[in-house]
């Protein structure tokens, strides 16, 4: 396709912000007292009820339009699908939490409906999420450990752990950690937390998501080896934990090992089937459920449990638990557990509902998402559920099987509660390395994150970082603080940015009223007499003494050096005068005029040829602080003392006012030295007597 040029001609006067201002009619912005903020929010009509109703419970927003004949059949298979998904994957994420799996079932149906009512997104499936049960398992593990309920036992004359007071102790913390995970998310609501996203790019999620897996591997190992180690917590506790198994190998349950090996290869093999038939299957084969139903019948007839020493899931207790309110005691120990809980479960449900989102055309609210999840937790806590989030795998299963709207996830809440009054009882034989195996093989595609390094190298060397990073914080600090210190790391890395920003001289597109670095085009050219810099960061306390050095480098002109030879030659130049006097009152002679002149210009070294002007454009700076105005204000300064004119140019709206609160202007210093655009203020520096005449600008 050929160009096409489009000639258009400006006819207007040169134009700084004080003239903007007069033309566009700014008008004066009122601060409000926090009095006059809090009566507006206390005002209340019909509408702005119903507004925040339909807001805050977004159920009565989309039910009633919900098209049944379109989206009913689509929901109807998702959520049995999900259900059904939701059965394996709720007794895995209980033995990651070290609780009996009936516990992980009810995370299934809680705080499902909870959601159903509150959340905005329409695809994710919300219930058991295994980096959410590695956490609390291990806060339980740490306040509840095995030491603590040794038994003696008269049978085999040795110490066994008392499992039913030591489970039951550990569901307790685990009820504490889910609601007060739930009472965080609901205060962050209350703030307007729901930015915290902004924080959690893709890489950190993806990095923190893979090293997270880890963490769930290793907590699987004892169900795999049959073996019995401590479970280490804190910073190193995976490595530990590791080194510990590896001495224990040798005490591996051989019929265990067994059991979970042959589990694991028949799981990738009909994955790999399920993939092969994805385009001929309505809906995807329940391979977990399949490997669980065989498991339990396997188990049960060749009794793996008497005979091999294969650890069982036990009775699971058919009903619902009556509601309690948890431990308020154990606040102040599982506080910062439960932040952390609240912040990654928070993080993947908005993460991936707004990848949905972005699919499907609609929008979720992340501050309401919030809420949503924070009523789940401290509902589901009451009702001894666990702190839930999204899966990965589920969220696919729901959307790839036609689930259009939050019904699927009511619909796979009933085939829970179904499966815990009627169905769970008749799982008591399966052997938890079945769960295991299920664990390992659905952590396939987290662990294909790390084809992500070589992919984001290539695009973005400085995400690579923050990937590999996050992953090592992870590995090494466990999911809690090595997300704290991913954050931590992202942040510094803008600061990073911001403390070694691009500097650049720029120049005139020929024939145009367009300016672009000189050291990137061939044909741009620079404006004669005139110095354009530019920034590519935002101007505060931790760069501002560099813009300044930047500005001397690239102009190639040293200001303290200029000042400190002008301030000398100024005390030579009053000696001369001195000497001139003295000499005049001794002889009655005086040096004349010129003479002087001559005397102090050979005093004076010669110095390059300056520009007559400086124009910095601060179209990049989106604030500036005390520290970045002062660097603006001595720049003005010091320059203006050697001749050089200092003006701006660029300045956005927010830019004009933090430099009119922070006393940037004064009787000498107005907004007339302040221009929207680089031209506006190149015409300016190029003849200052044209400033209120009209200037004819053509553009080709």
């Amino acid at each position: 396709m050929a160009e096409r040029w489009m000639p258009y001609s400006i006819h207007r006067k040169i134009l700084d912000e004080e003239a903007v201002d007069d033309m566009a009619g700014k008008t004066e912005s009122k601060t409000q007292t926090l009095f006059e903020k809090v009566k507006k929010s206390m005002r209340c009509s019909a509408p702005c009820l119903k507004s925040f109703l339909l807001r805050s419970i977004p159920l009565l927003s989309w039910l009633p339009r919900y098209p049944i004949r379109e989206y009913a059949i689509g929901d109807l298979i998702s959520g049995i699908t999900v259900g059904i998904m939701q059965l394996p994957f709720g007794m895995a994420f209980s033995l990651l939490a070290s609780v009996p799996p009936i516990f992980g079932l009810y995370s299934g149906f809680y705080p499902v409906l909870i959601y159903f009512i509150f959340g905005t997104s329409k695809h994710i499936s919300v219930g058991a999420y295994a980096v959410v049960g590695v956490m609390i398992g291990a806060v339980a593990d740490r306040l509840i450990p095995d030491s603590d309920f040794m038994i003696w036992d008269n049978v085999t004359n040795s110490s066994i752990v008392h499992t039913t007071s030591r489970d039951a102790a550990r569901i307790r913390v685990a009820a504490a950690v889910t609601f007060f995970s739930g009472v965080f998310q609901i205060l962050l609501s209350l703030v307007r937390f729901g930015y915290l996203v902004t924080y959690l790019s893709e890489p950190l999620v993806r990095g923190y998501t893979t090293g997270t897996a880890f963490h769930i591997i290793v907590s699987q190992l004892k169900y795999t080896f049959g073996i019995n180690h401590v479970r280490h917590s804190g910073s190193f506790s995976l490595i530990y934990t590791v080194l510990e198994c590896c001495y224990l190998i040798p005490q591996t349950n051989i019929g265990t090992l067994v059991v979970s090996a042959v589990t694991i290869v028949c799981l990738i093999l009909a994955k790999e089937l399920n993939a092969y038939l994805s385009k001929k299957l309505p809906v995807p084969i329940p391979v977990e459920l399949l490997a669980v139903i065989i498991g339990t019948v396997i188990s049960w007839q060749v009794n793996l449990e008497e005979k091999y020493g294969v650890d069982v899931v036990g009775l699971i207790p058919s009903g619902l638990q009556p509601p309690v309110f948890p431990d308020i005691s154990l606040f102040a120990q599982v506080k910062g557990d439960a932040f952390a809980v609240s912040v990654v479960g928070y993080g993947m449900v908005i993460s991936l509902g707004q990848i949905f989102a972005l699919k499907y055309g609609y929008k979720v609210d992340s501050n309401q998402e919030l809420i949503a999840l924070g009523l789940s937790n401290c509902f589901g806590g009451i009702f001894h559920s666990l702190s839930v989030s999204c899966s990965i795998p589920r969220t696919a299963v729901q959307e790839s099987t036609g689930g259009k709207t939050q019904v699927a996830g009511a619909l796979s809440a009933i085939v829970v509660l179904i499966t815990m009054l009627w169905i769970g009882a008749l799982f008591k034989d399966l052997p938890k390395a079945v769960l295991a195996a299920i664990t390992y093989v659905t952590l396939q595609s987290t662990l294909k994150q790390f084809l992500d390094i070589p992919v984001l190298w290539r695009k973005n060397k400085l995400d690579a970082v923050i990937w590999m990073a996050t992953f090592i914080f992870t590995l090494l600090l466990n999911p809690d603080m090595g997300l704290a210190a991913a954050i931590g790391f992202s942040m510094l890395t803008v600061i990073f940015r911001t403390q070694l920003p691009k500097y650049s001289l720029l120049g005139q597109v020929p024939g145009t009223d367009i300016y672009r670095p000189l050291e990137e085009y061939n044909q741009v050219r620079p404006v004669p007499g005139i110095l354009i810099f530019r920034s590519s960061a935002t101007l505060y306390f931790a760069n501002a003494e560099m813009y300044q050095d930047a500005l001397g480098k690239k102009s190639d002109i040293d200001i303290a050096k200029i000042l400190s030879a002008k301030k000398k030659l100024e005390v030579k130049k009053k000696r001369i005068e001195k000497d001139n006097a003295k000499r005049a009152k001794k002889n009655g002679t005086n040096m004349e005029p010129e003479q002087m002149d001559i005397a102090v210009n050979k005093m004076a070294e010669r110095e390059p040829t300056y520009p007559r002007a400086i124009v910095l454009d601060l179209s990049p700076v989106n604030f500036l602080d005390t520290v970045g105005i002062k660097a603006l204000q001595n720049i003005q300064r010091d320059y203006g003392e050697i001749g050089i004119e200092v003006v701006l140019a660029g300045c956005q709206t927010g830019v004009v006012d933090n430099l009119q609160s922070g006393g940037f202007f004064s009787d000498k210093m107005t907004k007339s030295s302040l221009f929207s655009t680089i031209h506006d203020a190149i015409l300016y520096c190029q003849s200052a007597r044209m400033k209120d005449e009209e200037t004819v600008v053509t553009v080709f």
